[in-house]
């Protein structure tokens, strides 16, 4: 796998779109070897601007995505997308297929677009994306855009994984004060009212405003700007990318970067631990230790938290 899995790194590096599309892949599928891939893309990887974009479903966020990806285009910049979709029941892919909605970037080696599954995952963002997301960054892309399916606490997900967070809101859907009070001023760097030609989109703008006016805030903190687009036409996309810049040059001002950066590798070490723990577990299900502890426990000889101990302590 080592081999391979090294000649598949340089490929991407050199902008292979399949060998990028296999090393998706293989870290989806958390792919024996995966460790020692992960060691050649560290190499490879750290300097893409990682935006994420979340919202309610039906607020456009595909349509906001696609936009940005040809305005980054013009700027000759490399793009890739990671849009986490729904899973299927049955093959457990990704059921939305942003791929097909994004037809007009398919034959542009500038940019590579992948749907990936959830698979139960609750947060809203597949389990392998913050990995999916180095191997983007090491195949040489500028920026990495991470669209969220929108639901449940993806936006806290795409927080803790992106450098800049757009938090797409629409006239009409009731999520203007709502979701101001579900907590998205603590998440969202950036706001977009997106189909601003419709009927309320003023209100929604107008409501924003206020909200961002109360938030408490020290010096030199950042104050969300609120960009209103029409997607479909292109309107405001440009704008929509000055806000990503400036909010990406306080960062990197603020030391907030570094922060999230930090945060970012150190949430990612968790959850690898956590999983390799959980496996370990896995395996205790039927092992006679185990049903000794609890024979133990049912005499009251020991107390669960006592039992719970020894067997941290036997798999770790």
């Amino acid at each position: 796998m080592s081999a391979a899995g090294s000649g598949l790194v340089e490929r991407a590096a050199n902008g292979d779109p399949r060998a990028v599309a296999r090393l998706v892949t293989l870290v989806e599928n958390g792919a024996p070897g995966l460790r020692e891939l992960t060691a050649e893309l560290v190499a490879h990887a750290g300097s893409a601007a990682v935006v994420g974009i979340t919202g309610a479903p039906g607020v456009g966020k595909s349509t906001v995505t696609s936009a940005l990806v040809s305005a980054y285009r013009a700027q000759d910049l490399r793009v890739g997308v990671l849009a986490v979709d729904p899973s299927s029941p049955f093959t457990g892919g990704a059921l939305l297929g942003d791929r097909v909605r994004m037809q007009d970037h398919a034959t542009d080696r500038g940019v590579f677009i992948r749907s990936m599954a959830t698979r139960g995952h609750l947060g809203g963002l597949a389990w392998a994306t913050p990995q999916a997301v180095r191997v983007l960054d090491a195949a040489g892309c500028d920026v990495v855009l991470v669209e969220t399916v929108g639901v449940g606490q993806s936006e806290v997900d795409v927080a803790a994984l992106a450098d800049t967070t757009l938090v797409l809101l629409a006239p009409g859907m009731g999520d203007g004060v709502q979701a101001a009070k579900a907590g998205i001023l603590e998440v969202g760097d950036v706001f977009v009212v997106n189909k601003a030609d419709r009927d309320g989109a003023d209100q929604v703008v107008r409501d924003l405003r206020s909200t961002v006016r109360l938030a408490e805030r020290g010096p030199g903190d950042w104050r969300q700007p609120i960009v209103s687009t029409v997607a479909a036409r292109g309107e405001g996309i440009d704008e929509l990318v000055e806000a990503i810049a400036a909010h990406r040059t306080w960062a990197a001002g603020s030391g907030e970067a570094e922060r999230r950066r930090v945060r970012r590798a150190r949430d990612e070490i968790e959850a690898i631990a956590v999983t390799d723990l959980r496996r370990r577990f896995a395996g205790l299900h039927g092992d006679e230790r185990l049903d000794d502890l609890a024979r133990d426990v049912l005499a009251g000889e020991l107390d669960p938290y006592a039992a719970a101990e020894k067997i941290v302590a036997a798999v770790s």
